[in-house]
């Protein structure tokens, strides 16, 4: 990018910017004109700020992935047990309001894992980042394969049960077969 050196600020501003006309718009607008319109900046400011619409894409996915881990996060508290961080879980993702979020989550994970060299940084953390925080939430004398083993099923049953909600829209279902597990993960020793 040359010329005129990039302003990080105005940047992140930009960054926070394009994951919301994400989250409204989904993937399928992720082209510089529509962006640029929606946002009320040029093409070419996006193209000074975050080079080819490849790179826009990567920094996309890592703030929408940071984003929303965090506030997930945030919702269970400082140092929760498993029960209590999958709870939270559940709650935010499952929250109609997240709706448009979590499609364009999935959305992105789609299109990782048919370009896994592209999105490398997307793929290594929006696994891994969950199984740091569901190992740690587990007592300290579970030990670590029992523990992963453990991360690992809360992970894909909380993803499994986002996306049948997403697809089908039958919350009473969805939300009855989460308290089912939610309960059990409540019950464990």
């Amino acid at each position: 990018m040359a010329g005129r050196p990039v302003d990080y600020q105005r940047r992140d501003e930009l960054l926070d910017a394009v994951v919301d006309y994400m989250v409204e718009h989904g993937l399928s607008e992720l082209s510089w004109r529509p962006v640029a319109a929606g946002l009320g900046v040029s093409p070419t400011t996006l193209v000074h700020h975050f080079g080819t619409k490849e790179q826009m894409l990567q920094v996309v996915l890592e703030r929408l992935r940071r984003r929303m881990f965090a506030a997930t996060s945030d919702a269970a508290g400082p140092h929760p047990d498993l029960a209590t961080a999958a709870r939270a879980v559940w709650t935010r993702t499952s929250d109609p309001r997240m709706q448009a979020e979590f499609r364009l989550f999935f959305a992105a994970y789609g299109r990782a894992l048919q370009a896994p060299q592209q999105f490398a940084d997307f793929l290594d953390h929006v696994v891994a980042d969950w199984m740091t925080s569901l190992r740690e939430a587990q007592v300290p004398d579970v030990d670590p394969e029992t523990a992963a083993r453990t991360a690992t099923l809360v992970i894909a049953t909380i993803r499994g049960l986002l996306l049948d909600l997403l697809t089908t829209g039958d919350r009473s279902r969805v939300q009855d077969a989460a308290e089912s597990f939610l309960s059990a993960l409540e019950r464990r020793p």
